[in-house]
């Protein structure tokens, strides 16, 4: 089975969103795939819940009392609450393939961002360089300041973006039907599609070989 985490100890800053596309992604690819929802909002998990029976399934996971591992699927996308517990996080990422990290363009997130990873380094398969990061610039507004200035701070970081994803009302407009850009083929959600190919060109190997 293989697994990935969306994480960061900021909140807002996207998780569930790209947690519910990545979970969509690898239905489309015809991997049988679970959301397991850590948070105790359960917003991933009502998402599935909402989820069209006519599109690639997705199970949903409440782990938002509990942690335990996730069997019987063939992949597994973990959306991590702002708020977890170290020795949980910790549980998490000793269990995941990949690590993604969504950051928005604010001074905020930086700095939450850079404790995030402080935290996190300490934790062996990422000390060991075993597990790899994956950045993702989110909600952002292109050719401004603070587009600038959030792909500066990741790459001095050393983790530049994977991917930079536009702020699209799109995003919010589908989450409240349980569908994600992967489900739909009009001209614009293709369009904010090309945001993702960087990313998912770069995953693609390690999550579906």
């Amino acid at each position: 089975m293989i697994a990935v985490a969306v994480a960061n100890i900021k909140g807002g800053s996207g998780k569930t969103t790209l947690a519910t596309h990545l979970a969509a992604w690898l239905a489309h690819n015809g991997v049988t795939v679970a959301l397991a929802d850590l948070d105790r909002q359960r917003s991933a998990f009502a998402w599935t819940e909402r989820r069209p029976r006519d599109l690639p399934g997705v199970r949903g996971v409440d782990l938002s009392r509990d942690w335990a591992p996730v069997a019987g699927v063939d992949a597994v996308v973990y959306d991590i609450p702002a708020a977890m517990k170290r020795k949980d996080l910790e549980e998490v990422v000793n269990q995941v393939d990949a690590l993604i990290l969504p950051v928005l363009p604010s001074a905020f997130d930086e700095d939450g961002t850079r404790r995030f990873l402080d935290l996190v380094s300490e934790f062996k398969p990422i000390r060991k360089r075993r597990l790899p990061i994956f950045t993702v610039a989110n909600r952002v507004r292109g050719r401004t300041v603070a587009a600038r200035r959030l792909e500066t701070f990741l790459t001095e970081l050393e983790f530049p973006p994977s991917a930079t994803l536009r702020d699209a009302a799109a995003y919010a407009a589908m989450a409240g039907t349980g569908r994600t850009l992967f489900d739909e083929a009009d001209p614009r959600s293709k369009d904010l599609l090309r945001d993702w190919v960087p990313l998912l060109r770069t995953i693609k190997p390690l999550l579906l070989g």
